[in-house]
């Protein structure tokens, strides 16, 4: 995604493209590790030191709320980032906490009856396991 793609998708989304929204943006487009919020404010802060921790994690709240953003919940670990290009569910390593990409399929939706009065807006799947560095090491023990 280039500079002006960056900005027409914050404009979009209501936001005003602030250079620490864009920095932060920028820097998840670079890196598809999912990082954690003080690995993105680490990471960013090393470029350009004008921001603080607590704007860090008030702006990938925001983007989160806006939808740019996407917060990978890890169980008993600190919540990771993903920056939404590309649609695509993730894989969690139970042993090391790795989030990995799992390329996209539709998930079929629940019957309208069992949502009630809910409104689904998306639907993720997230798969939990052992990934391909942890997995030898299970099964030698």
């Amino acid at each position: 995604m280039d500079v002006a793609a960056i900005k027409q998708s914050l404009e979009d989304s209501g936001l005003r493209c602030t250079p620490q929204r864009y920095a932060l943006i920028a820097f998840l487009m670079e890196h598809n590790t999912h990082p954690t919020a003080a690995e993105i404010f680490e990471g960013v802060n090393r470029l350009d030191p004008r921001s603080s921790r607590a704007t860090t994690y008030n702006n990938l709240r925001d983007l989160v709320q806006a939808g740019l953003v996407r917060e990978v919940a890890v169980e008993g670990r600190s919540a990771r980032f993903d920056a939404k290009g590309t649609r695509h569910h993730h894989f969690i390593c139970d042993r090391c906490g790795n989030v990995e990409d799992i390329d996209w399929y539709d998930v079929p939706r629940p019957a309208s009856a069992s949502l009630g009065k809910r409104i689904l807006r998306e639907c993720e799947l997230i798969f939990r396991g052992l990934c391909t560095r942890c997995a030898p090491r299970q099964a030698s023990r």
